[in-house]
């Protein structure tokens, strides 16, 4: 999961499934202090031995991560990561291509609202991501970088009320 945040996906994931391992990346150390040390405690208390949450910029993961994912999630990224993933941002494209394993699954699920985001909109250079531009300015960027393309879509307020993140749930209440 990039730009984890606190880690609610991840902990999730591998309480659902604790015979798989999920990590977290985020740039920002300081969320995810207390899903590591949680991760840590003895299963028992409610630690997840199946879960490593790394701090990390996504332009600079580490070689220990290559072609080791199986899928890769960017739930709701903002800031230098939303901007990195809407332009189709080369040195990012590279590094999530290095981490990912072979078939692996790279799930983008974008949250922005043209009107109330539009300072932040303007501010990241974050392009309209029309029918029009997905498929003749993003996607050919995400081909390029060696990703197959399989679909895009508006996910429904039923849909991404179900992504265990905590700005979906922030998202419910407005």
């Amino acid at each position: 999961d990039i730009g984890t945040g606190d880690g609610r996906l991840v902990s999730a994931a591998a309480r659902a499934n604790p015979n798989k391992f999920y990590i977290g990346i985020d740039a920002n150390a300081k969320p995810l202090e207390k899903p590591s040390m949680k991760a840590t405690r003895k299963p028992a208390k409610g630690g997840l031995p199946n879960v490593l949450f790394v701090q990390a910029a996504v332009e600079d993961l580490p070689d220990e991560l290559n072609s080791s994912a199986d899928e890769i999630h960017v739930h709701f990224p903002w800031g230098s990561l939303l901007k990195a993933v809407t332009t189709g941002d080369a040195a990012v494209l590279s590094a999530l291509r290095r981490i990912a394993a072979p078939g692996c699954l790279l799930e983008l699920v974008i949250g922005i609202d043209p009107e109330r985001d539009r300072p932040a909109i303007a501010r990241l250079g974050v392009p309209d991501l029309t029918p029009v531009v997905l498929p003749s300015f993003l996607i050919p960027k995400y081909i390029a970088a060696g990703f197959e393309f399989w679909g895009a879509g508006t996910l429904d307020a039923d849909e991404w009320r179900q992504l265990e993140t905590s700005w979906a749930r922030k998202l419910q209440s407005g």
